[in-house]
């Protein structure tokens, strides 16, 4: 028995503890890309990694002054870095400390595109307009920081509320990330498609031009028809019955769990 133990030993310490390590520090670095992307903060990364490319070459070739300088960029700005980068910390640790991917995973399916369907069937009976954003793997900070943070769970209800035409955000998008409402009133830019037809309305507009520049799902009802619409990947679908869209929506949810579920298996 000592014997195995032993064995157990040497094995994880000169292989398999190299391997957790290298398997963790990636995780930590692919969550922490993900939670920059597609907002300003990656600009501020991308001069961190010069000025790390910068400190490494200078101690190579032995720069004593920029070696001297930035040795003390590094200690100063260190706070410096954790102020900038804030917002993203905190979104990191709480996404840690709630689970809220592996509960979708596990789930299978996201519950609360029930809620976000209810919604949009009781906003098109109300002859209003609504426009419903799913943020998917691209990041879309940038939007959010133009209309009003709200980080809510969702329910018809609430966003029933933000598309009355009373409220003063109903002019805007309502983003959802994960299950959460993060924000609403959120400005998305247009799509500049020539092909595009002129007769659709500026909700559509915005929602395929959001959708050729990320990879998000757009869910739109009309105002003028209550009709229900869709874009993604650049297309507009139009003319659509809510149980397509529950369907699509279904399908690319289940699809998506699948993956990353085969991801952390393998």
């Amino acid at each position: 028995m000592s014997d195995f133990f032993y064995i157990a030993q040497r094995i994880w310490l000169d292989y398999l503890r190299h391997i957790a390590d290298i398997l963790i520090s990636a995780f930590i670095i692919y969550k922490l890309m993900a939670l920059v992307r597609g907002t300003r903060s990656v600009q501020v990364l991308r001069g961190i990694l010069f000025l790390l490319a910068a400190t490494v070459i200078s101690s190579v070739l032995d720069f004593v002054l920029i070696g001297w300088m930035l040795r003390w960029f590094w200690v100063a700005g260190a706070v410096a870095l954790v102020i900038v980068f804030q917002p993203e910390v905190r979104s990191f640790l709480a996404d840690l400390g709630s689970g809220r991917l592996t509960r979708l995973i596990m789930r299978g399916k996201a519950e609360f595109l029930d809620e976000v369907l209810k919604s949009l069937k009781n906003i098109s009976r109300r002859g209003q307009g609504a426009l419903v954003v799913l943020e998917q793997d691209t990041g879309l900070r940038n939007y959010i920081e133009t209309g009003i943070t709200i980080n809510a769970e969702v329910t018809s209800e609430l966003i029933e509320t933000i598309f009355t035409p009373q409220s003063p955000l109903h002019d805007g998008a309502v983003i959802i990330s994960g299950d959460r409402l993060i924000a609403a009133g959120c400005i998305l830019p247009l799509t500049h498609n020539p092909m595009m037809s002129k007769v659709i309305g500026t909700r559509h507009r915005a929602a395929v031009g959001l959708s050729e520049v990320s990879d998000a799902i757009i869910c739109i009802v009309s105002e003028e028809t209550g009709e229900y619409s869709m874009a993604h990947d650049g297309t507009l679908r139009k003319g659509l019955e809510l149980d397509e869209i529950k369907k699509t929506l279904m399908r690319h949810y289940q699809e998506k769990a699948a993956e990353k579920s085969a991801d952390i298996d393998q």
